[in-house]
């Protein structure tokens, strides 16, 4: 939202529902804020405890590895520029161990590392300035979706043709050897097999992956699609998985086609 800072910097000590590194009050959603500005991070977790979050800030990339790994925070907010690396490579760190949902606070214009921290397996960005509360509206609607799950025959695994889904298990595979993919691009090809030979519109997509409080330009679900046809190693020119159906949306093709 340009024009529209976090909310005014409160020259006081550390507001209640900001902890120390370690401390967090039991029964609150625990956010972990990686950020450098002390003029960002002050207002802002006196925003979120304002919301009922318990934010935990680390200043640094090895500062926030080390506290993700021992807090094992519910959300974790990741700003791109950080004194001792990028947040990109802490997305990327991340990712390799755990699938806690991330938002990434960017104040770059260019749409390169956005893209990238999607690519990633982010599954938010926000650009600075933004209003505290159209990024806590982002943070709930992230963990909502998150935090569901999926019932009954819902869990089932899918196979179609070569392709494995797994939901219960969160994993996915072709031919046996399994997908390293984002939660993002699960979530996607999960929707899409359950459709299998049928079209799922980008609005569908967008609603049930992105929620319907999703902010975000639509060239996100462009991207994650992108992403799912490199790993599944499919030619867009003549694809083996993922059709396009212009201007409406996308189909996993059936095995008999």
């Amino acid at each position: 939202m340009a024009g529209a800072a976090v909310i005014p910097v409160r020259p006081s000590p550390l507001p209640t529902g900001h902890t120390d590194a370690g401390e967090v009050q039991p029964g609150k959603r625990t956010v972990l804020v990686v950020e450098d500005e002390e003029s960002i991070t002050t207002p802002l977790t006196a925003a979120l405890a304002r919301e009922g979050f318990e934010a935990t800030v680390a200043a640094t990339a090895a500062e926030a590895l080390e506290l993700a790994g021992r807090l094992d925070p519910d959300l974790v907010l990741l700003d791109l520029m950080l004194p001792d690396g990028s947040g990109l490579d802490v997305c990327r760190e991340l990712r390799r161990s755990s699938s806690v949902p991330i938002i990434v606070l960017t104040a770059r214009g260019d749409e390169t590392d956005r893209v990238v921290g999607l690519e990633l397996g982010a599954d938010d960005y926000v650009v600075k300035p933004f209003s505290a509360r159209e990024l806590v509206a982002r943070m709930r609607a992230v963990l909502r979706r998150t935090e569901a799950r999926p019932a009954g025959g819902e869990d089932e695994p899918i196979r179609v043709g070569a392709l494995l889904v797994e939901p219960s298990r969160r994993t996915a595979s072709v031919d046996g050897t399994p997908l390293d993919l984002s939660r993002k691009e699960f979530d996607v090809l999960c929707l899409l097999a359950r459709e299998a030979g049928r079209v799922v519109t980008r609005e569908r997509l967008l609603e049930e992956v992105w929620d319907t409080t999703w902010f975000g330009s639509t060239k996100t679900l462009d991207v994650h699609v992108s992403g799912l046809r490199r790993k599944l190693g499919d030619d867009p020119s003549a694809p083996r998985f993922i059709h396009t159906v212009r201007g409406v949306g996308f189909r996993l093709a059936t095995e008999d086609e």
